[in-house]
This record gives C-alpha cells, structure tokens and sequence, in this order.
C-alpha cells in the first residue's frame, strides 16, 4: 500500500507544490491569528464543517510543505496534497472574491 501511495503521490512530490503548499498553510494560519473575525467573515463565517475543513486543509499542508512523510499508509492518504491544495486554494479564492 505504501509504494502505490508513492507512486501516487509523485507528481505532486516538487519544491514548487511544497512551496505553494506550506505559502497557502502560513496565509491562512495568519488571517486566522491576525483577525478572526474578519476572516470568519471574508469566507462566509466559521460552523461544523468549515472550521474542522480549514484546520485539517491547514495541518495537511505544513506536513507536506515542510516534506514530512507519514509511514503508515493512513495517515499518508489523511494527511496528502490532494486533500490540503484544493481544500487551501477553495478558501484563497472564497476569500479573494468576498
């Protein structure tokens, strides 16, 4: 399982992606500390499924952005960038547009 993991998760594997990742992780923990509020506001307000959605989307993409891997295929597949960047992105745009 952990190979097929690899492998899946190879193309995306790139300093670019990892930059972009750990950039999106870093601007949205800062809008959260810097003004709650606002940010709440910005992306149409914090509940049940966006608050834990913008956490998870934040952890996943410092542990990919700084290159950790996870060793047991779980958390490989909890933790990978094909959750956290569109999670990430989703926000940056809902934001940049309201």
């Amino acid at each position: 399982m952990n190979n097929w993991l690899a492998k899946l998760h190879q193309p995306l594997d790139k300093a670019l992606f990892r930059a972009l990742s750990i950039l999106l992780g870093f601007y949205h923990v800062a809008m959260v500390m810097w003004d709650p509020e606002a940010y709440a506001v910005s992306i149409g307000g914090f509940n049940a499924f966006v608050a834990p959605l913008l956490i998870w989307g934040m952890c996943s993409s410092m542990v990919f952005g700084v290159g950790f891997k996870p060793r047991h295929w779980i958390w490989q597949i909890f933790f990978s960038p094909y959750f956290s960047l569109p999670i990430m992105m989703g926000f940056l745009i809902i934001r940049l547009m309201g």
